[in-house]
């Protein structure tokens, strides 16, 4: 495995992503961000977030498996969420989030934006690390 995931004991564990990922693979696989659409391109649950959340990741998984990559050698997301609330938005993006990396916890980020595309509420990208 190229990732180490360290949580350092004087930090808090969080319990969706892990503190710090230390990089030992060989290749890097930068995927842009995955917006919530269709095959063809049509956005997907205009202004719902529990619709987009998991078209978004299901993206990313079909990006990181066009470059070799698994779910499992990310290192790191960027998660960007239009008006970000932890209470309102923080459990439909997990729960869409474990349906692609499962136990796997790489180091991510929220950021709240005033804005995506209209009607576009989600947006994820990420960083891989592969062998070879």
């Amino acid at each position: 495995m190229p990732l180490e995931l360290i949580n350092p004991r004087d930090l808090p564990t969080p319990t969706t992503y892990t503190q710090v990922v230390v990089a030992k693979g060989t290749k890097l696989v930068f995927v842009a961000g995955q917006e919530p659409e269709d095959v063809d391109g049509k956005l997907v649950g205009p202004g719902d977030l529990a619709a987009q959340a998991p078209q978004v990741f299901a993206n990313l998984g079909r990006a990181l498996a066009a470059a070799g990559a698994s779910p499992a050698q990310v290192a790191r997301i960027t998660i960007y969420v239009v008006g970000y609330e932890r209470d309102r938005h923080l459990a439909i993006i997990e729960a869409a989030r474990v349906v692609l990396f499962g136990e796997h916890k790489p180091a991510d980020i929220i950021v709240g934006v005033a804005s995506l595309s209209p009607g576009y509420l989600v947006e994820v990208d990420a960083f891989a690390v592969v062998d070879g």
